[in-house]
């Protein structure tokens, strides 16, 4: 192998596939080749040699000279990422150009009468499911919070309320300045304070004390309608590990999850 486990490891996570890795260090080594070369020296069939090296010119990694037979020409790594990253945030650009056009077309209102029709056939019981990596939970507590009508009611921890306030700040206010009640039970100490403060202006938050060691998960509630729970511990699962269970049961929200936050904020003291 041309470059190292680490290397490799590290290509895999921009996004190159485990071809598309093996033939461009191969080209890196070589300077220039044609795909017969590349193919034998990275161990990647010929047949497929051909197109790998394409989607690496398309991304910006290779150029393609264009003799016969047809070379490729290697430029150096810091020029190539530069040129891949440019190349990712063109498409990704145009990408989000493309959904907002969707959003205000017509197309919306076929699709949303698609969903509103199946949503229709199901109960509120069954729209349960589990979200795998923190991006994903704060993702979809985003979108609670965006849909909110009435009240939000949030049990987090120290480091969950300055997670409220980097992540969520902008959507908090937006209901909180639409006349959502919003409370938040939590942790107070040195570290979180400016958020605390912050959070202090868009909601009622408070201090749930000593209790951090017999509470010390993460729910939301919205509405008395939607629930969102985590199911690991934040301080021993890395990001990518993170659990939560969400559920649009209105029994689990109205009748669980609200009273045990009740009882919670009941017991809690205002943040200064």
């Amino acid at each position: 192998m041309i470059a190292s486990n680490k290397v490799m490891d590290v290509l895999k996570g921009i996004g190159l596939n485990l071809y598309e890795r093996k033939l461009w260090v191969a080209l890196l080594a070589r300077g220039t080749s044609n795909a017969g070369e590349l193919s034998g020296i990275a161990g990647v069939p010929r047949s497929r040699a051909y197109d790998i090296l394409q989607s690496l010119a398309e991304k910006g990694f290779v150029v393609v000279q264009n003799a016969k037979p047809i070379k490729y020409v290697a430029i150096s790594p810091s020029e190539a990422l530069e040129r891949a990253k440019g190349k990712m945030e063109e498409e990704i650009a145009t990408m989000v150009e493309r959904i907002d056009d969707l959003k205000s077309s017509p197309v919306m209102k076929e699709l949303n009468d698609i969903f509103n029709k199946g949503m229709k056939m199901v109960s509120s019981e069954e729209m349960t499911g589990a979200l795998k990596g923190r991006h994903m939970m704060k993702q979809h507590m985003d979108t609670m919070f965006r849909a909110a009508s009435k009240h939000i009611k949030i049990v987090t921890t120290a480091e969950g309320a300055r997670e409220l306030h980097e992540h969520h700040y902008d959507s908090l206010k937006r209901a909180s300045d639409g006349g959502v009640k919003i409370k938040i039970a939590t942790i107070v100490n040195d570290k979180n304070q400016d958020a605390i403060k912050a959070l202090n202006g868009v909601a009622d938050v408070r201090h749930m004390g000593d209790k951090e060691s017999q509470i010390g998960g993460r729910f939301c509630v919205v509405d008395g309608k939607e629930t969102i729970i985590g199911l690991t511990d934040p301080k021993v699962a890395h990001d990518t590990q993170h659990i939560s269970m969400w559920s649009k049961s209105e029994h689990a929200a109205a009748k669980m999850f609200e009273p045990i936050f009740e009882m919670i904020w009941n017991g809690s003291k205002p943040a200064a």
